[in-house]
Formats: structure tokens, sequence, C-alpha cells
């Protein structure tokens, strides 16, 4: 079973939960892992893809939206699509996908307005024996 991390950010700001997951997906990147942010649509995958390329001025995430872009890409991006190999699971989806048993870490990312269904992840993750961790993220 993966480790699931619970990232918990103050406030209910969208731009705040997605630039969180790009700082995630970096950090993973950059220690050698295989990441996939699956996404709640194709529209926050296109929204992904492009705050991977300018939330950071110095630095590069090498990645691609699935299926046509996966190819080879250490960080991939997509709605309804589960890489073959990947280490790391950034969560963006209100629901804990099905195939989360597949990786070796998850991050869940939850903000105010994610409250009650970020609660019902962490029951359905804890209710299939995985390890969990909260963090709470302040910002500044």
């Amino acid at each position: 079973m993966p480790k699931i991390d619970f990232y918990v950010l103050p406030g209910a700001d969208a731009q705040a939960r997605l630039l969180f997951a790009c700082r995630l997906a970096e950090k993973a990147f950059n220690m050698g892992h295989h990441v996939h942010l699956h996404t709640d649509s194709e529209d926050s995958a296109r929204r992904v893809d492009d705050l991977l390329w300018t939330f950071r001025d110095r630095g590069f995430v090498p990645h691609g939206i699935a299926p046509d872009q996966a190819h080879d890409y250490p960080v991939t991006i997509a709605n309804g699509w589960t890489p073959p190999r990947c280490d790391v699971l950034i969560n963006l989806d209100s629901q804990a996908p099905a195939f989360f048993d597949r990786f070796e870490r998850v991050a869940e990312i939850v903000d105010s307005e994610q409250r009650e269904a970020g609660r019902a992840r962490y029951r359905f993750y804890r209710e299939r024996g995985c390890e969990l961790s909260h963090h709470s993220i302040t910002q500044g």
C-alpha cells in the first residue's frame, strides 16, 4: 500500500492548490521520481501544464499531458489515464482514483473548499489500510 500525505492549505484558493501541486511535482522530480498529476478534467490538466512551464522563473520540470505527450516524460498530467510506471501520484481530483495503489506515494492537496471531499478521501485510504500523514501548510 502506498503512503498517503495530506497537505492542508489555508484558505480556498484553487490557483494556490495548483501551484502547490507544481512545487510538489518539482520536488519529487528533483529527487529522481516519476510523477503523475491526476486532474479532475482536461481543462485542469491544461492549467497544470501551463503552470509547470511558468510557476518558477528558474527551473524546468519535463512533463507532458497524457496519453499523447507522455512519451518518456518523468512527469505526466492527465484525467482518466493511468501511467504505466510511476512513483508519486499527486491527486487533484475530488475523488480518490481507483488506481492509487499502483504508486509508492500519494499526495492529496486540500484547501478549505475541498475540506469535506478531503475527509472522504482520508476515510477511503484509512479503510484500505494505508499509512496516512497530515501536513498543515502555511502561506508565506
